[in-house]
């Protein structure tokens, strides 16, 4: 018999301040190393040096995390400007000559956009040229 288990989407991934969250991490593991120091007798006599360097390692790999997700953000802050920047550029700005309707279109009856645009001259042998 099949077990049926519900499909859902996955939820959106949480951001936050993950350079703090990471810093935060890599300081409460570099305490635990220090404060553990004091007993290395006792945590060599009783076989639990482990713990000594496991916070060590925390803290070590703590560094190395502080260092990708600063990389990461610094990344993501460039990735956003670049496209702001393409948007920016790709949007044409208002021009007054084209947005706005002139004297000649208001005596024309017409508004601003309904003139038919001018017949492009092609070469005969181009594409899209008419006879």
């Amino acid at each position: 018999m099949k077990k049926w288990t519900p499909l859902h989407e996955a939820p959106e991934p949480l951001e936050g301040d993950v350079v703090a969250t990471i810093t935060g991490g890599t300081i409460v593991w570099f305490v635990l190393f220090l404060a553990q120091l004091p007993f290395y007798n006792w945590f060599d006599d009783h076989d639990h040096l482990w713990w000594l360097w496991t916070c060590l390692a925390g803290a070590g790999l703590g560094l190395i995390g502080i260092w990708y997700v600063r990389g990461r953000d610094e990344a993501i802050r460039r990735h956003a400007a670049e496209a702001e920047a393409e948007a920016a550029a790709a949007t044409p700005a208002p021009d007054a000559a084209a947005g706005g309707a002139s004297a000649d279109d208001a005596a024309a009856g017409g508004a601003p956009g309904d003139a038919e645009a001018p017949a492009v001259a092609r070469p005969a042998g181009e594409a899209g040229a008419t006879a």
